[in-house]
């Protein structure tokens, strides 16, 4: 059996899907099978697929879903992954050719059971690395920490124990598409530490139709799933009162854009979530102004 699953979730990507694919084929391991996770696709993504499946150059496992958005897809893949490690490579990035044995190697050297996977590097296509490297004097942290703690900016990519990432499964709201990913990561940090690897796993191009280039409108389309988000944060027992504030704001907005008016009594944090309420309404304002033609 192979050791790591690159999944893709994909949606009406089969114009970039090959740069993808052709970074797989020149890997200098072949150790990994690459799971696409097709989330409702209208365009020629299977017919692609297939014609790939039949080259018999990467082991390919194709699914194929009813559209839910990239959380929805992420659970699928979560789902059907057999293998000890995955990482998510989108469908607009790619792997440099000696990624995946970066992974394997590493792993095989550092890996072990009390933690939870690893953490690389993003660059942009030009080879500059998105915002800053990890910390040289750690070999472990959780991501949270990373971020909070040791000033480290910019997507980073991830790679996990595939038993880990079963857990915590994505909810899926009625006539909604998102809910933050990291809320599976964050639920992992409360009980294991990712191994540092400075090496960069990913190559990162930001498509204009990509999720992160329309987060305003993911905001008003799916407020359920960002009040869960932010709810979630909150709970986290490491984060500091400030960051939790800061979720509150969103939380509120989230709740009015929902029309949730019980949002006082679900919070995990009532007195910040009052306190909350005024700049979270201003929230609100902006996001509705900011969409209103959307």
């Amino acid at each position: 059996m192979k050791k790591l699953t690159v999944f893709t979730p994909t949606y009406n990507r089969a114009y970039c899907l090959p740069v993808c694919y052709e970074s797989l084929k020149q890997q200098t391991s072949q150790d990994f099978v690459w799971l696409i996770i097709d989330d409702g696709s209208t365009d020629d993504t299977q017919q692609v697929v297939a014609g790939w499946i039949e080259e018999n150059v990467v082991q390919i496992r194709y699914h194929r879903q009813d559209n839910q958005g990239m959380h929805g897809a992420h659970n699928a893949a979560y789902r059907l992954i057999d293998t000890e490690l995955n990482v998510c490579i989108d469908s607009d990035d790619y792997m440099p050719s000696d990624a995946v044995e970066h992974i394997l190697t590493f792993w095989d050297q550092h890996g072990n059971d009390q933690v939870s996977g690893i953490i690389g590097l993003d660059a942009f296509t030009d080879g500059r690395i998105i915002g800053t490297r990890l910390p040289e004097d750690r070999k472990r942290s959780t991501l949270f920490e990373l971020y909070s703690k040791h000033r480290v900016t910019g997507d980073k990519k991830l790679v996990y124990r595939s038993e880990l990432t079963r857990n915590h499964p994505y909810p899926i709201f009625d006539n909604e598409k998102y809910v933050g990913l990291a809320y599976k990561y964050y639920k992992l940090d409360e009980q294991y530490e990712m191994l540092l690897m400075n090496e960069v796993l990913c190559c990162v191009e930001y498509l204009p139709d990509g999720s992160s280039m329309n987060m305003l409108k993911q905001y008003r389309r799916n407020p359920n799933g960002f009040a869960f988000y932010r709810k979630e944060l909150m709970k986290l027992p490491f984060a500091s009162v400030s960051f939790k504030f800061k979720q509150s704001i969103h939380y509120v907005s989230s709740s009015i854009i929902s029309g949730n008016r019980k949002f006082m009594l679900e919070t995990p944090a009532k007195l910040l979530t009052l306190l909350a309420i005024p700049l979270g309404f201003l929230l609100y304002w902006y996001v509705s102004r900011k969409t209103r033609f959307s």
